[in-house]
């Protein structure tokens, strides 16, 4: 199985949807998908605008509709791993290079640098990651994946920023202060996440936030 984990485009946060800019993103992307024979089996997609937005290209394009999935909405992922700045506005905890300095055991989360709600938070992306990922075949087992149902399904997940780091931190096991500081996915950024159809498989980065659809095209 690949999963396709797309952060969405340019948005307008106070509307909670995409820009000019970000639908041009969205349909490059879209176009992009087509060039290349790229053919999604399922579809699913963030509750928000914004991510929507970005999705509908892709299906249309595709006839394929979109699956709501709740527990990728960046506002619980926000709230949950947000601290207010210096300025007195809320941001996210790990923004800046700071968190590549904490304890990577597994403490980091005990960081004042951190709300009291990020362990939780970070449990509850890598618990619904875990399910969601049940469903498609794959069952978390430790540090691997028990392949239940083998599959070559092209999988897409039109998402966010944090939540979306946050997600293959726990999905690629790598400790998340250190994917938030030293990895980044970028507006219409394409992830792929290979899961290889042996008894028990660790899933493989093999690409991060590739825009090469939106640089020849509007950036």
């Amino acid at each position: 199985m690949l999963l396709y984990i797309i952060r969405h485009g340019d948005p307008d946060y106070a509307n909670d949807c995409l820009t000019e800019r970000g639908k041009k993103q969205a349909a490059a992307l879209a176009e992009r998908f087509a060039a290349h024979g790229v053919r999604f089996d399922e579809i699913y997609s963030s509750p928000l605008g914004r991510a929507i937005q970005t999705a509908e290209p892709t299906c249309e394009k595709q006839g394929i509709s979109y699956n709501i999935e709740e527990w990728m909405s960046e506002n619980l992922c926000f709230a949950d791993l947000s601290i207010t700045n210096e300025k007195g506005e809320r941001d996210w905890a790990f923004a800046g290079p700071n968190a590549r300095m904490l304890d990577i055991s597994g403490t980091w989360h005990e960081s004042p640098h951190f709300p009291p709600t990020a362990a939780a938070g970070y449990k509850r992306i890598a618990d619904a990651s875990d399910e969601f990922l049940a469903r498609l075949g794959y069952v978390r087992d430790g540090l691997h994946y028990k392949v239940a149902a083998p599959s070559d399904k092209l999988i897409a997940a039109f998402c966010h920023h944090g939540l979306g780091t946050t997600w293959l931190s726990h999905m690629l096991s790598i400790p998340p202060n250190i994917f938030w500081a030293s990895f980044d996915i970028a507006h219409t950024g394409i992830t792929i996440v290979r899961f290889n159809n042996t008894p028990r498989t660790a899933p493989q980065c093999l690409c991060l936030s590739d825009t090469a659809h939106v640089k020849k095209v509007c950036s």
